[in-house]
């Protein structure tokens, strides 16, 4: 079992005969358990759970033999990982200069309206999780939004929640 040294802050366990768990293993080996694969590590970790479980950053700093200090210093460094779940689908607001003087602001107000979440949350039933994100690099496109991957540009804050909606399947 993957388990917390510490009691108190023990994560929920996650067995080593969990297939995700054998997968990250599997990843782990590929690489020789060198240091310098830990973000391949940690990007796989995030492909199979969604975010990065607390004993399973414990399991990678004992497997790879690296300071559990400086797993999380990776996974609070880069704004990719998450140590929550981000919901069944992502909505990323760009929040950059560019975007932010076209609107991006209304945008976060109308999923928040829409949706009941603000940045950094994810709706009651799991299915989206919304951040915010300093810039996306698609500064032509403000304001752009990124959903499940997919770039959506120039977003009229009065269209984002019905796209939203029409990408999760949801009629209204």
């Amino acid at each position: 079992m993957v388990s917390a040294t510490n009691p108190a802050s023990a994560a929920p366990a996650i067995p080593r005969s969990d297939p995700r768990v054998r997968r990250i293993l599997t990843v782990m080996n590929s690489h020789g358990r060198k240091s310098d694969a830990l973000i391949q590590v940690l990007h796989a970790v995030q492909e199979l759970f969604g975010y990065l479980p607390k004993s399973v950053i414990e399991l990678i700093s004992k497997e790879m033999r690296i300071p559990i200090s400086r797993v999380y210093g990776v996974v609070t460094f880069y704004h990719f990982f998450s140590l929550k779940p981000m919901g069944e689908h992502s909505c990323v607001v760009c929040m950059g200069t560019a975007c932010y003087v076209k609107g991006a602001n209304l945008l976060i107000e109308q999923m928040e309206k829409g949706f009941n979440i603000k940045p950094g949350q994810v709706t009651k039933d799991n299915k989206l999780g919304l951040q915010a994100a300093r810039c996306i690099g698609s500064c032509g496109l403000a304001p752009a939004v990124v959903f499940d991957g997919e770039v959506l540009a120039r977003v009229k804050p009065e269209e984002l929640v019905p796209k939203i909606n029409e990408k999760l399947g949801v009629t209204a």
